[in-house]
């Protein structure tokens, strides 16, 4: 689901984004993003400050344990920062609010525990032992920084070990697609 507002600062429109400081401008944005996103029982999933063909745009993708995200979710969440948003970010924008896709790459390692128990494509440098593929579909089983992530595969029907430097990719995946 996906949600498009073109928003443009009330303050300083014109200000050249040089003259911002992302990094700081992100720490401002992120807390009030989270609040709200609380508020509607959601959590993020990633959010994004990108240039793209001379525009700028702010997206975020959200998502729920409990159920699936849809353009209610996102509209509310879109209404509900808009006028923050407008008092935070001196340039003009684009926010696009979403739910991160059925096949989403996963980008972080925060990802890994936001999606705990869903099924994952993973692509590896190495196999697991002899008998493994390199590429093949798990479910998230948990994931800690230190040890890496841990998997049940289907084919082998248990639980396994592997290091994060021995991921390549790893991508949601839905069978009914």
């Amino acid at each position: 689901m996906k949600r498009d507002k073109h928003n443009k600062s009330q303050t300083n429109d014109s200000a050249p984004f040089e003259y911002v400081n992302k990094r700081e401008l992100m720490e401002k944005l992120e807390p009030l993003i989270d609040n709200t996103l609380m508020r509607f029982g959601l959590v993020p999933v990633e959010v994004e400050l990108v240039k793209e063909n001379h525009r700028w745009f702010l997206r975020i993708f959200i998502y729920s344990f409990e159920r699936e995200v849809n353009l209610d979710d996102c509209e509310n969440v879109s209404r509900s920062l808009s006028d923050f948003l407008e008092e935070l970010i001196p340039f003009k924008y684009y926010l696009e609010v979403s739910s991160p896709g059925v096949e989403r790459k996963i980008k972080s390692e925060k990802e890994y525990l936001i999606f705990k128990g869903k099924d994952i494509n993973l692509k590896l440098k190495q196999p697991i032992d002899e008998s493994e593929e390199k590429q093949f579909v798990a479910k998230i089983v948990d994931f800690d920084s230190n040890e890496g992530l841990t998997v049940y595969t289907y084919k082998d029907k248990k639980d396994v070990l592997i290091k994060k430097e021995n991921i390549i990719s790893a991508r949601l995946y839905s069978s009914e697609i």
